[in-house]
């Protein structure tokens, strides 16, 4: 592979360098690099522009199998490369569900193959998500996939005997499970946040409890049995509160919110658009600034994507009869920008926390959330923060186009990404 020169870009956000790439790897870091071994480089001129290490998506939804008519590994993983992501974690509620070593095996593979970004199989925690019987925990874990992190995201692990069992098996292996945290009882019907709005519009209400419940039991259970557990999509400030709660105890807890619930609020659902129909739902101002300041004191962790394609036919449909999610990978890190680093909340060094480093750590993605230093696989993603403009699904690498943003004004424009040193996207196009 050849060298690549990237000169004068603000690594972290802070101070112009040079950074040699040279195959796989980062060469050198530093000043006026061309005359230190980058004879022949390729040059990519960044001059203020921020390089960040590749981002990291634990919580992502690329279909396959089952769903293709959403997306694929290859379309999904496009769109990652887009929004500056080197590797993603894959959920499990496929068809069939990744319950098994054989399912995560062909989701692995067809990441390795696609090469767009690295892909991890997230492994359900139930057979068939049904919340019954342990699914093949260690088997998934043993195989070539190495899955890491067990969820049974879209549905809650709800009997409490369950997760227990669950949290105490991945102990073994320094696993983790990712909880969605939904009691189901209490939102069956459930269409929004309940609150003003939903009373006001006459739909179902969707409570905070409904959430904070179950982080409370698991977040104990954890403690009990000294496992790993982390909070998928946190979306209200009573949750803030439970896991700043349980880390002051000492409980090996980690959180993450959405983009989506950074920014967007419960008020959305009053144009009725089923694109704003999301699970968990957007809740209020309130617990949107909540959010905020809990990713700014690291009480939430990182931002994951919830990135969930459907097609055309399940969104553009009644409110009631269309499918929960949005996408987001393509359009994640320019809601941080403008929600967190343009308002003050976060350094572009924590940004790189909350969307790689910790990501990496908590899923254990070997050689991703690695510094931007000499001896580093290049994975890096490079960003024109001062570009803003309107976000258009049309140019969208996803298969799918169910985004809340179609027409607002964003800031930052991811313009290249290196995975291992080659490039996957370039001046904004993919390779």
């Amino acid at each position: 592979m050849s060298k690549i020169l990237i000169r004068g870009a603000k690594v972290l956000g802070g101070e112009p360098q040079d950074v040699l790439i040279d195959g796989e790897t980062i060469a050198a870091v530093g000043q006026d690099l061309d005359a230190e071994g980058a004879e022949g480089a390729e040059v990519v001129e960044a001059a203020g522009r921020v390089l960040l290490p590749g981002l990291v998506d634990l919580h992502t939804h690329l279909r396959e199998p089952g769903r293709e008519d959403s997306e694929t590994v290859l379309t999904g993983t496009r769109a990652a490369a887009s929004g500056g992501y080197t590797a993603v974690f894959a959920m499990a509620n496929t068809f069939p569900v990744a319950d098994t070593a054989g399912v995560v095996e062909q989701v692995w593979r067809l990441g390795r193959e696609h090469g767009y970004c690295d892909v991890q199989p997230i492994g359900a925690v139930t057979v068939g998500l049904e919340g019954r019987k342990l699914a093949e925990l260690g088997a998934m874990h043993e195989s070539a996939a190495g899955v890491t992190v067990f969820s049974d995201d879209g549905k809650c692990v709800d009997d409490a005997v369950i997760m227990r069992r669950a949290l105490e098996y991945v102990k073994a292996f320094g696993g983790v499970v990712a909880q969605h945290a939904q009691e189901p009882r209490l939102t069956e019907g459930a269409q929004m946040n309940e609150g003003v709005v939903s009373a006001e519009l006459g739909l179902g209400g969707w409570p905070a409890v409904a959430e904070e419940s179950i982080i409370a039991r698991d977040v104990l259970l954890a403690e009990h049995v000294g496992s790993r557990v982390h909070i998928c999509h946190l979306s209200t400030a009573g949750s803030v509160e439970i896991v700043r709660w349980a880390k002051s105890r000492g409980i090996d807890v980690t959180a993450e919110v959405t983009p989506h619930h950074l920014l967007l609020t419960d008020e959305m659902v009053r144009t009725y658009n089923p694109v704003y129909k999301v699970n968990p739902p957007l809740r209020t101002e309130r617990d949107v600034l909540a959010l905020r300041e809990a990713l700014a004191d690291g009480t939430i962790d990182i931002v994951a994507t919830d990135h969930a394609p459907h097609p055309h036919e399940d969104k553009d449909c009644e409110w009631a009869a269309a499918a929960m999610g949005m996408v987001g990978l393509e359009t994640a890190l320019s809601v941080v920008q403008d929600t967190m680093v343009d308002t003050g909340l976060l350094t572009w060094a924590e940004v790189a926390d909350r969307m790689s480093f910790a990501p990496a750590r908590i899923g254990r993605a070997s050689g991703h959330g690695r510094p931007v230093s000499a001896g580093e696989p290049a994975n890096l993603t490079l960003v024109d923060t001062a570009y803003r403009g309107s976000v258009d699904p049309a140019g969208f690498a996803s298969r799918s186009r169910n985004t809340p943003y179609e027409g607002r004004e964003l800031p930052g424009r991811v313009t290249h990404t290196w995975l291992r040193g080659k490039a996957t996207l370039v001046d904004g196009k993919l390779t």
